[in-house]
């Protein structure tokens, strides 16, 4: 009786009218929902929090590939405006995990963002795509069928690996040579287990990932959750190298056909650097751009009520 109460109840705030053959609901709690959608991949587990509130979803891609949606914690308190729709890609986290790598590709990952959109009843839409999720994000809203997107919001996109890996190198050249001998020797050798190169990782994680110290406990678990088979399939080993399927990733020809509002937003020394959101932003017609000080790539964590506040604004303009 209490999950069939929660249902009513989030379908009297006529936002969300899910498809009841597609999802399966495993917990509620007050404005609390739980459960999984049923994909062409798999089932992928979703949360939504804010189920009473009534101004327009906002909808979570996570980075990675391969990682989860824990680390989207802190966006939590946007759900006193507006439901916040948590998921975990195919692969991930709480989801199916099939073993056919085909299945981790763009396209169906971009498929995918449209079945949980359209099994959650999200006829309108805010969406948030972090790092690889940015990438998807543009995929997606450049794809048919991809309407009532209220706004988009780049968060520390990867738009192109060519230029990520470019800004990745650039970054390296700035630190210790010790730290570029240790990276040049492992991907030289195919070695990317040993001390060294570990602590040449760890250093620049400190730098370009996250600068708080010591990392949020939800940041350690999202890395220890990370599907390593989808990010070696996806990406390759290294930050610095692309080897995977997203080795030719390219969307900014793509962001030129987007027509919704967009903001990018990124840290002042973000692995998606500064200069380059401001290439992708001067591409995407009418789009804005916000940079944090004295944060990197994981913004709403190091700075939190800062970017919640360019977040709110943005979506306050658009509603």
């Amino acid at each position: 009786m209490l999950i069939r109460a929660a249902v009513l109840h989030l379908h009297s705030c006529d936002i969300m009218k899910y498809d009841r053959s597609k999802v399966k609901i495993t917990k509620t709690e007050q404005d609390i929902l739980e459960g999984f959608v049923r994909t062409s991949g798999g089932q992928v587990w979703f949360k939504i929090v804010g189920t009473d509130k009534e101004k327009t979803p906002f909808l979570l891609l996570h980075g990675g590939p391969g990682a989860c949606h824990d680390y989207f914690e802190p966006l939590i308190a946007l759900s006193d405006e507006r439901p916040v729709i948590f998921y975990d890609q195919l692969g991930c986290g709480n989801s199916d995990k099939p073993d056919d790598m085909s299945l981790y590709s763009v396209e169906n990952y971009v498929k995918e963002v449209g079945e949980v959109r359209d099994a959650l009843g999200l006829s309108e839409v805010y969406i948030l795509g972090q790092s690889w999720g940015g990438g998807l994000m543009a995929a997606y809203a450049s794809s048919k069928g991809a309407d009532g997107i209220k706004g988009l919001i780049f968060s520390s996109p990867l738009i192109s690996t060519d230029k990520w890996i470019f800004d990745q190198k650039s970054y390296l050249s700035e630190l210790p040579e010790y730290i570029q001998k240790s990276v040049r020797i492992a991907e030289e050798t195919g070695v990317y287990d040993s001390a060294d190169y570990k602590k040449a990782m760890d250093e620049y994680y400190r730098l370009h990932i996250c600068r708080l110290s010591p990392w949020p406990q939800i940041l350690v678990e999202s890395f220890e959750k990370t599907s390593i088979a989808v990010y070696m399939h996806m990406w390759g080993p290294s930050e610095f190298t692309c080897t995977g399927t997203l080795k030719s990733f390219d969307m900014t020809k793509n962001l030129k056909t987007i027509s919704q509002p967009a903001l990018f937003l990124c840290g002042e020394y973000d692995e998606a650097k500064p200069q380059t959101m401001k290439y992708f932003k001067n591409i995407l017609p009418g789009s804005k751009l916000a940079i944090i000080s004295d944060a990197s790539h994981m913004t709403h964590l190091e700075k939190t009520d800062e970017s919640l506040n360019v977040l709110r604004k943005f979506m306050r303009a658009c509603d």
